[in-house]
């Protein structure tokens, strides 16, 4: 909190005109990536679903056509009145298919305490969505402790082993009905690398996790890969493990002509410093943040971001209402997934995002979710009105 902004290295340098070249090779950048990760990709096929009126009809159309399986990781589990109907779907497959449930204990029971304004007055919640879950059911459930204050933030859900959800929705009203996200459904070789993740989790969740963790073996890939499949890469932040920080940094880095951005919870100051420095490179760098979020700190501390963005060149939108959707495209590679940019996200809670360069996946994602969002934005012109509040949220933000 103590430290300078890094941005004060920046101030007096000049910001060069738009870079009108191409921009960053994408071959050499997997090979970068290969070595960052120490993983290559898998393949798979992606589509994304824009808002809870995309991905839940659909996502409920799966669970009703399961045969064998219903795998969920969420941060948060809600117990307002579409959590609870969704809930009542789930016990009532499990009477004929497996059905496991991981979620964050930090994340639901301090969602569960608070609601949404267009709960109808009615709703008469159950005290622990985790017992409910349970009750009169088949359902297993593993709602996990919380050491050392750290989180599960992943986002993933697996249908049969073979189709999965990625992205910031969780299970509750806010994400059906109120807010802009964006959830990825993928088919292909890559499921079973996060089938894999999820199997992980579970386990060490599970009686004696740690010793049964150290004999657990990974599925063997249950997918051929289809003609229409294209590389895709799984990025993950865990204990010791910051793929997604990493991996994002080098891409802002590598970047010649366009950045691409859109996260709520922007209060990393490396990030900021790089998009920066990527502007003095003649980058084309726009970035959309949402009017109002969940969180009054981070609300403040947007605020003090936004305008050090624009003073430092960065085209900077503002989405009318909470954006949700954790998304950026650097030169042609897209990143997406659970993972806001904040250390929280980058350093210390678990995350899953999904990568790749693969043209038509990128500009199928700049088209549904980033060119209309820009249009529905209000772009700055000049910086916000900010007063002392604001700048102390952002010092305590960038701890967050």
């Amino acid at each position: 909190m103590f430290h300078p902004t890094p941005l004060l290295v920046l101030q007096g340098t000049p910001i060069p005109p738009l870079n009108d070249g191409p921009g960053m090779d994408l071959q050499e950048w997997e090979q970068e990536l290969d070595s960052i990760t120490g993983t290559t990709s898998s393949r798979g096929r992606l589509a994304y679903l824009v808002d809870g009126k995309e991905f839940f009809p659909r996502l409920v159309e799966l669970v009703n056509q399961a045969q064998k399986s219903v795998s969920l990781r969420l941060y948060i589990f809600d117990n307002d009145d579409y959590a609870v109907w969704f809930a009542g779907l789930l016990k009532q497959r499990s009477e004929s298919i497996d059905i496991r449930v991981i979620m964050d204990g930090l994340g639901t029971i301090g969602a569960s305490a608070a609601s949404a304004d267009s709960l109808p007055e009615e709703h008469s919640p159950p005290m622990s969505i985790s017992a409910y879950l349970q009750d009169d059911s088949n359902i297993q459930v593993h709602m996990l402790a919380n050491p050392w204050f750290t989180g599960d933030h992943t986002k993933s859900i697996i249908i049969d082993e073979k189709v999965a959800f990625i992205g910031g929705m969780n299970i509750g009203r806010e994400y059906r009905y109120e807010w802009h996200d964006l959830m990825i459904e993928v088919e292909g070789p890559v499921v079973n690398d996060i089938l894999n993740d999820f199997e992980s989790a579970w386990t060490s969740e599970s009686f004696m996790g740690g010793i049964r963790s150290l004999f657990r073996k990974d599925k063997p890939g249950a997918h051929t890969d289809g003609s229409d499949y294209y590389p895709v890469r799984v990025l993950y932040t865990k204990p010791g493990k910051s793929q997604i920080l990493h991996a994002q940094v080098a891409a802002i880095r590598r970047a010649r002509h366009e950045i691409l951005l859109e996260n709520a919870y922007l209060t990393s100051d490396k990030i900021i410093y790089e998009l920066a420095r990527a502007r003095r490179r003649g980058v084309n760098v726009r970035v959309i943040i949402p009017y109002e979020i969940d969180s009054g700190v981070i609300n403040r501390s947007n605020i003090i971001t936004a305008n050090a963005m624009l003073k430092n060149g960065i085209r900077v939108y503002i989405y009318p209402g909470m954006s949700h959707v954790k998304a950026a495209i650097y030169d042609g590679w897209a990143c997406f997934g659970s993972a806001n940019f904040d250390n929280l996200s980058f350093r210390i809670n678990k995350e899953l995002n999904l990568a790749t360069s693969d043209t038509q996946a990128v500009n199928t994602l700049k088209e549904q979710i980033f060119l209309p969002d820009m249009k529905k934005s209000i772009e700055l012109t000049e910086p916000l009105p900010n007063n002392w509040l604001d700048h102390l949220a952002e010092l305590l933000a960038d701890t967050m």
